[in-house]
């Protein structure tokens, strides 16, 4: 078997055949799309094809994997996955992921004192955080990667508040990024780990969802020393580093979800009272 393969029988299985124009009536024996119509789709042999899945044949054109993204219906990030998982792009040797977060980035991570900031790679590993993300993460037993604090500590369940989206995106993440390095050691153990611990994580990977952490976008958290915070966040990738990104929560200015985050970061966050006082001044 194979990474391409995979991806492959996992996309073709979500494809609904209404969706490429092809008949439903009567009883279909497999989820999604045969081979054979994929292969008559995209154009290209379905013994070939069957190899492509097989694992057989290994060294796809561009154009074949292009002809089958548009079988498949693929959006441009799924396209990128997919190619990168054939080796296709990017067509230069891609420069080696590095963990080392520049003393330089650090600093500036410190200069948000009032905002969670933190570093991440691509295994969602926490590279480097300033003071108030690591008292946001502070409910976590492990403060380390976010996907296991996400399927593997019993408090993600309780500090997301739509845990099921989380749990999505942060796989889609992780799949996004295993197409920059699908033999990475550090990946393969976290999703053995994963594996053993969460059945949901199990499935979702296996859907071979792919999602890239978007620039911008929306955090519903329950932190349990100041409620609910509704946050966003922006991220920022880390030029100097490949696999880096910044990421940078913020509340809306002047709201409670401000103040409740103000308060997080102040020496007196677990005094109720002060909590209190900190919604009843905005209504919430």
């Amino acid at each position: 078997m194979s990474e391409v393969g995979d991806f492959l029988r996992a996309r073709r299985a979500q494809t609904d055949p209404a969706d490429v124009g092809l008949p439903v009536a009567g009883h279909r024996r497999v989820a999604g799309l045969r081979r054979e119509e994929v292969a008559v789709l995209a154009g290209v042999n379905a013994d070939y094809y069957a190899r492509l899945e097989q694992g057989r044949e290994r060294h796809p054109s561009p154009q074949v994997l292009d002809a089958l993204c548009t079988a498949l219906r693929l959006d441009a990030e799924a396209r990128d996955h997919l190619h990168r998982l054939a080796g296709v792009v990017p067509a230069h040797p891609p420069t080696p992921d590095s963990d080392v977060v520049d003393p330089a980035l650090r600093r500036l991570l410190d200069g948000y004192p009032t905002t969670p900031a933190f570093v991440l790679n691509r295994t969602l590993d926490l590279l480097a955080s300033n003071a108030l993300a690591d008292t946001l993460f502070s409910p976590f037993t492990r403060k380390d990667n976010l996907a296991r604090m996400v399927f593997a500590d019993p408090v993600g369940r309780e500090f997301y508040a739509h845990w099921e989206q989380a749990a999505e995106r942060v796989v889609g993440h992780l799949r996004e990024g295993s197409g920059h390095d699908p033999g990475s050691p550090r990946l393969r153990a976290l999703v053995a780990e994963l594996r053993q611990v969460s059945p949901k994580f199990a499935e979702l990977w296996d859907s071979h969802v792919v999602r890239a952490k978007t620039s911008e976008g929306d955090k519903q958290l329950v932190h349990p020393e100041v409620g609910p915070l509704a946050l966003t966040y922006q991220t920022f990738e880390v030029r100097s580093a490949p696999g880096q990104q910044l990421v940078v929560y913020h509340a809306e200015p002047g709201s409670a979800d401000a103040r409740a985050l103000a308060l997080l970061g102040s020496p007196h966050a677990a005094h109720d009272t002060a909590i209190g006082q900190a919604r009843v001044v905005s209504g919430g």
